[in-house]
């Protein structure tokens, strides 16, 4: 092969590797950093972009995207001198790849250093009570700070989190302690409360089965009065119109007399330990005359029997 074919492959390798390193190309949700002997120069978004090759130098990938960070426990003491161990989640992302490359050396280093003196700062003004339960309140100044702190960084702070508290072993066997306490107050207070209702619905219970009870014997009461009316009522009723058939037939002495003493044999027949009498005794035999005159003791004629008047005289 000639000298210049050799030269022409040569320049065309050189060639190759020139567009090769030109080229360069930045994936989506990712930022490059381009620097020209040195110098910054500019930003690669995502897509295909053209580098001067041996004169711009192209830094890592920087990812865009949101970043969660979870970083070690760290000794935080509260306001009433208690050392407790705090770990920390952040959740940042990257908004400026120049600001991150020269912004902070090891940001990710910085961030979790200022994550545990803001922590420190924070929880040291709060007791231990105020610490357990004020987490929200903590998470929120902590974000506030935190974003505050790293916008010359180029790193946005979305959400800090407190994921574990945990509190020296005594001071965890004194909170079990006072929890099982307050658990066993609230089961008797429930208890207690139970116990009243119940004993308020069986004494309401018991009252309203009185008041029944009570309105079940009034009406039975009533009833049974009513019945008692009634039968009164009907009572004279038939001796009113027994009397009035009495009166309207005109009855004779001898049925008064009768009836007089039907009165007198039920009066002997009662409880009573005297029977008055009364003096005038021709009275009872005047009655006694009157009755056998009224009544007529006819004998009953047999079939075919004749009269003893009629009867002939025996033949001598």
């Amino acid at each position: 092969m000639p000298w210049w074919g050799i030269t022409l492959v040569v320049i065309g390798v050189l060639v190759l590797v020139v567009a090769c390193f030109s080229v360069k190309v930045v994936r989506q949700a990712h930022a490059v950093v381009v620097e020209r002997l040195g110098k910054y120069i500019k930003t690669l978004d995502t897509g295909i972009h053209f580098i001067l090759p041996f004169f711009d130098r192209v830094s890592r990938p920087i990812s865009l995207k949101e970043i969660v960070a979870d970083f070690k426990p760290q000794p935080v003491i509260t306001k009433d001198n208690v050392t407790m161990q705090i770990d920390t989640v952040v959740y940042f992302q990257i908004t400026d790849a120049k600001l991150y490359m020269y912004g902070v050396d090891q940001p990710i280093r910085a961030i979790e250093n200022l994550t545990a003196t803001t922590l420190r700062n924070i929880v040291g003004e709060l007791e231990l009570d105020e610490t357990l339960t004020s987490r929200d309140t903590v998470n929120t100044k902590m974000r506030m700070i935190l974003d505050e702190a790293t916008d010359p960084w180029g790193i946005k702070i979305n959400r800090v989190e407190l994921k574990n508290i945990l509190p020296p072993r005594d001071i965890q066997e004194a909170m079990e302690k006072q929890m099982r306490a307050e658990r066993e107050r609230r089961e008797q207070i429930l208890r207690a409360e139970g116990e009243k209702k119940s004993a308020i619905l069986v004494a309401e219970g018991e009252k309203e089965a009185k008041i029944l009870r009570a309105e079940a014997d009034k009406r039975a009461a009533i009833l049974e009065a009513e019945a008692k009316q009634a039968a009164l009522i009907a009572t004279a009723k038939g001796e009113s119109e027994a009397i009035n058939l009495i009166n309207s037939a005109n009855p004779s002495p001898a049925y008064l007399t009768i009836q007089g003493f039907e009165a007198l044999k039920t009066l002997a027949d009662g409880q009573s330990t005297k029977i008055i009498v009364p003096s005038e005794i021709q009275n009872i035999s005047g009655l006694l005359a009157s009755l056998k005159e009224s009544v007529d003791f006819k004998p009953i004629k047999e079939k075919g029997a004749k009269p003893q008047s009629e009867k002939k005289p025996a033949k001598k």
